[in-house]
């Protein structure tokens, strides 16, 4: 199996891991030198979980280094779901895939045991954008649901100072699970983007600081779309995506506000995660709710595109343009 991979412009060097789930495991913006992608503090295992699926959380995140894996067939806790066991986050998140370069393309592609179904996905640079375009085609006899979702986590050096995060949503939720103790969130709570109800009154979610632990839900998108900037303007992100395939993004809040292990206290990421489906509690807990799943019939192909701008900014993030990048202040 093919170790870690690189892609790269002049103004973005991308690092995947073919060997545990294809994850972007690096994103640095190459003119400052600056890293975009979460970090955790933990040595992860560089081996896929022979059964291709986690047993948990603790044990998904022995193979788990922060950056960018993707959810698939499952997303969150484990389960079993029409007779067949989907461990946590999916086996997307922690199998090995198949890699080959095309021209300075690399391309990933795996035959996934847990459902009938492959999948392609190309990662390209086209100047400060990272491209990614996934391709899904159901090779099954009868129909299944599943959970598609992107877990890209933020960190290193763009949360090296104060951020704040814009969006082309119009509501967010609270998840009415999740509430550790360091959750500002009142479980469940609704409002418009960036307000929520919180335990001390309002929390303004594009602005995130102290020490948190959350997870809310971006829905009802104008368009689908987040950003993150440093305020010193250093670096930020841009990251747009099909809000018909993904109507809802994960917001998820680690800022040192969990202290079990393995992160001690000592995690800092903000995940900003298009998805196909809320909760993040695992498929299903998502039929227990009557939330949406995906529905594959057999025969079908499904193909999306997802757009990350990696760039040094000039003020307030309000817009993206039709390539997926920020519109000048």
């Amino acid at each position: 199996m093919t170790q870690h991979i690189t892609i790269a412009s002049d103004a973005l060097r991308v690092t995947l891991n073919p060997r545990v789930g294809g994850t972007i495991t690096d994103i640095t913006h190459v003119p400052s030198g600056l890293s975009v992608l979460g970090e955790v503090p933990w040595d992860p295992v560089d081996a896929p979980i022979a059964s291709l699926g986690a047993r948990d959380e603790n044990h998904w995140l022995t193979r788990y280094g922060g950056g960018w894996p993707l959810l698939f067939p499952n997303g969150g806790d484990a389960c079993t779901f029409d007779g067949a066991f989907h461990g946590f986050h999916g086996e997307a998140s922690i199998a090995p895939w198949d890699v080959e370069m095309v021209g300075g393309s690399a391309v990933l592609s795996r035959r996934f045991f847990s459902v009938p179904v492959t999948m392609r996905r190309e990662f390209s640079i086209d100047g400060d954008l990272l491209v990614i375009r996934e391709r899904l085609l159901m090779t099954g006899s009868a129909p299944v649901e599943v959970m598609w979702g992107h877990h890209p986590t933020f960190g290193s050096d763009l949360l090296a100072g104060p951020v704040e995060i814009t969006s082309g949503a119009r509501r967010i939720t609270a998840d009415d699970v999740h509430d550790p103790a360091a959750n500002p969130l009142l479980p469940g709570a609704a409002g418009a983007w960036p307000e929520l109800p919180g335990k001390a009154g309002a929390v303004d979610l594009s602005h995130p600081g102290g020490v948190v632990s959350a997870m809310a839900y971006l829905h009802d998108f104008e368009a689908a779309w987040v950003a993150m900037r440093r305020l010193d303007d250093a670096v930020a992100v841009a990251l747009s995506w099909d809000g018909a395939l993904f109507p809802c993004a994960w917001l998820w809040l680690e800022l040192g506000g969990t202290s079990a292990p393995p992160w001690h206290g000592r995690g800092r990421l903000i995940g900003l995660e298009p998805n196909t489906t809320r909760s993040g509690m695992g498929l299903a807990d998502a039929r227990r709710r009557g939330s949406h799943l995906l529905r594959l019939d057999p025969g079908q192909e499904l193909s999306t595109e997802l757009r990350l701008q990696v760039f040094r900014p000039a003020g307030r993030i309000s817009a993206l343009d039709g390539d997926g990048r920020a519109v000048p202040a």
